[in-house]
């Protein structure tokens, strides 16, 4: 396993990190998974033998049933806490109540205490925003998340499906107040959806945030299960394309994936996840699966190296089409690494 640092922090977090998601099978997450506790310790006690230490989950995951199970697992297979790096998050809803959602002072400081007493633990490493909350000022979410940390319940926090310019606000603001900044971004990213690189990564590098990615086999999509012109492949996507995939440029790449995966004797996955892990700015994959092999066949991604023109080929067929002001600004700047001017 390989280890990074959470953004600008001295944090260690492997570079695959369990994705929790489909533990629980409680209410709208049913449509994710629903793996039970003797499943849940089985993976757990997987990812740990071959050096992972990152664990992400939510509060919203099966109505706090995953948070519930980590923990339970966590006791019953004698882990010490402090090995581990334990990540959940608030937004959204955890009751019928007006308050009961949202990332107002309230609702924080309500949830990051149901968390602690679910998973049974003192302390949360990485406390994460899921998404912004349009009717409360982000000034008041961060000095929460602010008074949080400085209280011991967190060590860390982070935001998840933020917009560039919400993101980066929040970490002017943070700044200018001398108040405990994001140390990460969980945000989508794979072969066939690289959104990312148009705005937030450039943003990333340059405020030195870590970035978590979500998705990376695209919903299941990149497995190597989904074919052109087949309508089912027997996975999750089948029955909940969510997030959806842009169907057409991901089989453009599985048209790739296949026979350099083949070449190299390893899996669709793998090679896949290998292409993630090899881009400079990603700090950990969030990968989680269904079945026990499909979770042992990920892991084995971190051994997988990529030469030059293998990289070249899979950044050529996922590659974006510029938009707009992208499409103006590479022109508009070529003059400084060129010495090209675009008017000459």
């Amino acid at each position: 396993m390989n280890y990074k640092n959470l953004g600008n922090t001295g944090l260690k977090v492997s570079t695959l990190c369990l994705g929790t998601m489909n533990y629980g099978g409680k209410g709208f997450f049913n449509h994710m998974g629903d793996l039970g506790q003797a499943e849940v310790d089985e993976q757990i006690k997987t990812v740990l033998d071959a050096g992972v230490n990152f664990i992400d989950t939510a509060n919203i995951y099966s109505e706090g049933l995953s948070e519930v199970m980590i923990g339970k697992a966590i006791k019953n297979l004698s882990i010490k806490r402090d090995d581990l790096v334990l990540a959940t998050k608030v937004r959204g809803s955890m009751g019928k109540g007006e308050n009961n959602r949202g990332l107002s002072r309230k609702h924080i400081i309500q949830q990051v205490d149901e968390s602690l007493k679910r998973m049974n633990t003192d302390y949360i490493d990485l406390y994460q925003l899921h998404t912004s909350d349009p009717l409360t000022p982000i000034e008041e979410t961060l000095r929460a998340l602010d008074d949080l940390v400085r209280s011991g319940k967190v060590r860390y926090i982070g935001a998840s499906n933020f917009m560039a310019w919400n993101f980066m606000k929040a970490l002017g603001y943070s700044n200018y107040n001398n108040l405990e900044k994001f140390a990460s971004f969980q945000g989508m990213y794979s072969l066939d959806n690289r959104a990312l690189e148009r705005e937030f990564i450039p943003l990333l590098n340059d405020q030195k945030v870590g970035l978590l990615v979500y998705s990376p086999l695209s919903c299941g999509f990149l497995t190597g299960k989904y074919k052109r012109n087949k309508k089912k492949g027997g996975g999750r996507y089948d029955n909940f394309p969510f997030p959806p995939a842009n169907e057409e440029l991901a089989y453009d790449v599985l048209d790739v994936l296949f026979p350099m995966a083949e070449e190299k004797n390893i899996s669709v996955p793998q090679l896949a996840l290998a292409w993630l892990l090899h881009q400079p700015t990603v700090t950990s994959l969030l990968i989680g699966a269904s079945k026990l092999s499909q979770l042992q066949d990920n892991l084995k991604a971190v051994d997988v190296t990529l030469t030059d023109e293998e990289l070249k080929s899979l950044n050529e067929v996922s590659k974006m089409n510029p938009e707009y002001p992208q499409s103006v600004v590479e022109v508009m700047t070529a003059d400084r690494s060129s010495g090209q001017d675009f008017l000459s």
